[in-house]
């Protein structure tokens, strides 16, 4: 055996199966290639709603990462990974079965075996401990756990990025549902004024000053002015709805939302795209996570080009006999390696190789996508809330210079020197310009919030290590040139 096992192992070395180069891997895009600079910002922290200052919205967002379904599939799937990694630990150890057979049988009058056994019935018994190792000379092993840790961190990130999806949906819902409760508000207003300008308009044709022709003119702007009343109150009990399964609740309990007064809107936006995104931003965290996990298991593809060694060891009793199992002269035992030498699998080898390397080429494409996604919604948000300030005030001014003018309108109009349709006009333009103030205002706290999103959520891989993945240990993998 001695001198066998060294030709075994140089057979074994000139023997194995040819690997195909393949062609060269996808490129991975760079952040300097985007304009990302290593430019300090003010990064949104954890809990980043909070400075809205608004109780309601905090017990919403509670109440969602508790309940909502999407969190807890996160988790599910955190764990499914991090039983992978604790699988993928344990093909590395030794690996030690007792087992237990026994069979009853008539042995053959024709066969091997000697009288008085040829012809009776035996009991054939075996009670054995048995060891295994997996050498993992190539790595290969090691090369699957490194894939295992590096997908347990992934889904860790993906965790937070289910997190960070469910605070955006809430947060949203919650500004969409104030801004609807807001024109309602505003809507109310408008009708009222219309009733007021109604009883003047009919005061008036009694007075010989209008005709039925104002009248009807009234009537209808007001009764399309309540239309849009109860179109703005559905509208807000839809959002209330959509919040309530946000959080896990049922219809009726959104309608214990009521309106807020928020806080002021935070104001800055990052001047430059900070290169520090990439390891902010959870799905891309997770994506280069995924190219990793997959560029191990092309080590462990290319390990499986290597011969495998495998230790075993056995050790126990075999009996004709129950009652002879346990008796010194029944006890077996032996040791030895098996060693599987690839030499011609028809291609099937190479196939898995370059399927690996399609996998790594595939999560790349994916990173590199994930990336320029991230840098546009940043850049998006960060555009729109500049642009959005400009707009807010030359629009706060419009609505200012049109409320006093339909004021003058309706005044003129009570005292007789004005008519209907300068009234209406003014009236029109007010209800449009009182819309459009609440809803730039809800697009403020959206875009505030989107913002905050696209900058990752308050998420930081280096600071946040993945939940119950232990160390990773080094993967070797085989590097020498097959013949």
């Amino acid at each position: 055996m001695k001198l066998l096992a060294p030709l075994l192992l140089v057979t074994a070395l000139t023997g194995c199966a040819a690997i195909n180069p393949g062609a060269p891997a996808v490129k991975e895009i760079q952040g300097a290639q985007l304009g990302l600079r290593d430019t300090p910002i003010a990064w949104p922290v954890d809990q980043w709603w909070q400075r809205y200052q608004d109780p309601q919205l905090d017990r919403l967002i509670e109440q969602a990462l508790r309940n909502n379904p999407s969190m807890a599939a996160a988790q599910a799937r955190l764990g499914m990974a991090n039983a992978a990694v604790s699988g993928a630990r344990a093909v590395q150890l030794p690996q030690l079965n007792a087992g237990y057979q026994m069979t009853r049988e008539r042995f053959s009058e024709n066969y091997i075996y000697p009288p008085p056994f040829a012809g009776s019935m035996q009991t054939d018994n075996s009670l054995q401990l048995n060891l295994g190792l997996d050498l993992d000379l190539w790595g290969k092993n090691r090369a699957h756990y490194t894939a295992a840790v590096s997908r347990a961190a992934a889904a860790q990130a993906d965790t937070q990025l289910a997190r960070n999806a469910l605070i955006s949906a809430v947060t949203q819902s919650y500004f969409n549902l104030q801004n609807s409760l807001a024109q309602h508000q505003v809507i109310e207003r408008i009708v009222k004024q219309l009733e007021d300008v109604a009883k003047i308009t009919h005061q008036r044709v009694t007075a010989g000053l209008d005709t039925q022709v104002e009248v009807n003119q009234a009537d209808s702007a007001l009764s399309a002015a309540r239309v849009q009343l109860s179109q703005v109150g559905t509208n807000a009990d839809l959002l209330r709805h959509q919040l309530s399964a946000l959080t896990g609740e049922g219809p009726e309990q959104g309608r214990a939302i009521t309106r807020a007064t928020l806080a002021a809107v935070p104001e800055g936006v990052p001047s430059q795209l900070p290169m520090n995104l990439l390891g902010r931003r959870p799905d891309i965290v997770a994506a280069k996570l995924q190219v990793k996990a997959s560029s191990s298991e092309i080590s462990a593809a290319k390990a499986e080009f290597y011969p495998d060694i495998n230790l075993s060891a056995f050790a126990g009793f075999m009996s004709l006999g129950l009652d002879n199992l346990l008796k010194g002269g029944s006890k077996v035992y032996g040791a030895g390696p098996a060693i599987t030498l690839p030499i011609f699998h028809g291609g099937a080898l190479n196939a898995q190789l370059n399927s690996k390397r399609s996998e790594r080429d595939l999560a790349i494409a994916q990173y590199n996508q994930t990336v320029l996604t991230a840098v546009r919604e940043v850049a998006d948000a960060s555009t729109a809330i500049r642009a959005l300030q400009g707009q807010i005030v030359d629009q706060r001014a419009s609505y200012k210079a049109i409320s006093s003018a339909y004021d003058i309108a309706v005044q003129r109009y009570r005292s007789g020197l004005g008519n209907y349709v300068q009234v209406l006009l003014a009236q029109n333009e007010v209800q449009k310009q009182a819309i459009l103030d609440t809803d730039l205002r809800a697009r403020a706290y959206n875009l505030d919030a989107q913002l905050a999103t696209a900058l990752g959520g308050g998420y930081d891989s280096a600071a946040t290590p993945a939940a119950g993945v232990p160390a990773t240990p080094g993967a070797a993998s085989g590097t020498r040139k097959s013949n």
